[in-house]
């Protein structure tokens, strides 16, 4: 029987799935294990301090969320092209392997170019689908009402039907389906700790592949978040509608950020309603993985966190 992930306890670390592994971080502490072809686990470690040095506006409530935000897309993208990078390497360079040191090659510069400006692009498309074409779909609905607040539900609607969409749509995709086990990994990890078990293949496999504090949940408080700052956007101007949209991303990352933060911290009712929607959600992006992911999710764990010394802390266990 799997637990629920009711998050009684609070470890701090947080992570992502990445291509054949795992990010985990803890305060300023990164580390992403990656699964080689060959069987062994690539391992790397790294400090992140933030885009801003100052500790202080990370404590202040709503501004830390957008920074956190920021990280959070910075520190990914570096994770994700490191692994990457690997996969690239061991699916498309067999015959080099043997002769190639281990690890991934020294990027170019205009190799880096070209990646900063996929990633430039990939925003760009991911800011036109999720937060301009909702807009204009729900002007097709003019003709039936021109009450603004009518209209910003039906945008936020449709905004969660693209989302659902495009993850039902990449899903299809083997790679996407092996990051979604990973993601499932990463969470049983997570939650393994957090319910006081130690850290071993068989307590992560038993626990739950949701957790309140993923980033599924925080994109799903954006879109019903949206919906309310939305639907205070009174102009006649439709390209002043859009920009506005734009520009309040940061905003509602920011108050997002802290019903998120509270969803990890607290467990009431109100909280287990208020997690309920983003749970159900990562049904879709999340995955149960197999063992030999599990133990990449674990390696990675343990660079970054002492799970032993947390659980004789907060659980008196011995392990």
């Amino acid at each position: 029987m799997k637990e629920k992930s009711c998050a009684i306890t609070y470890s701090g670390i947080g992570g992502q799935a990445v291509m054949e592994g795992v990010m985990m971080r803890n305060k300023e502490k990164y580390a992403v294990a990656v699964r080689r072809q060959d069987g062994e686990i690539e391992l790397m470690e790294g400090v992140y301090k933030g885009i801003v040095s100052s500790e202080t506006v990370y404590k202040i409530p709503f501004v830390r969320g957008i920074f956190s935000f920021i990280d959070s897309l910075v520190l990914g993208l570096k994770t994700l092209n490191f692994s990457s990078d690997i996969y690239m390497e061991e699916s498309g360079k067999e015959e080099e392997k043997s002769e190639a040191p281990k690890g991934p090659k020294k990027k170019s510069a205009k190799d880096t170019a070209v990646t900063t400006v996929i990633m430039i692009v990939a925003v760009l498309v991911a800011m036109g689908l999720f937060m301009i074409l909702p807009y204009f779909a729900s002007q097709l609905f003019k003709n039936l009402t021109d009450n603004q607040h009518i209209l910003a539900l039906l945008e936020g609607v449709i905004r969660l039907a693209v989302f659902v969409l495009y993850i039902k749509a990449i899903s299809s995709m083997e790679d996407i389906r092996r990051v979604f086990m990973y993601h499932g990994a990463e969470h049983k990890c997570i939650n393994c700790i957090e319910g006081g078990k130690p850290l071993t293949v068989d307590n992560v496999r038993s626990s739950s592949k949701e957790h309140r504090r993923c980033g599924t949940s925080f994109l799903l408080y954006v879109m019903v978040i949206s919906i309310l700052f939305f639907a205070l956007i009174e102009s006649p101007n439709h390209a002043l509608r859009v920009v506005l949209r734009i520009v309040l991303i940061p905003v509602i990352a920011g108050v997002s950020y802290e019903l998120i933060r509270l969803a990890g911290r607290s467990d009431n009712v109100f909280i287990r309603a208020l997690s309920a929607p983003g749970l159900w959600m990562q049904r879709l992006t999340t995955s149960e993985p197999d063992d030999t992911m599990i133990e990449v999710g674990i390696r990675s764990v343990e660079a970054v966190f002492d799970w032993k010394s947390y659980l004789k802390e907060n659980f008196g266990e011995k392990t």
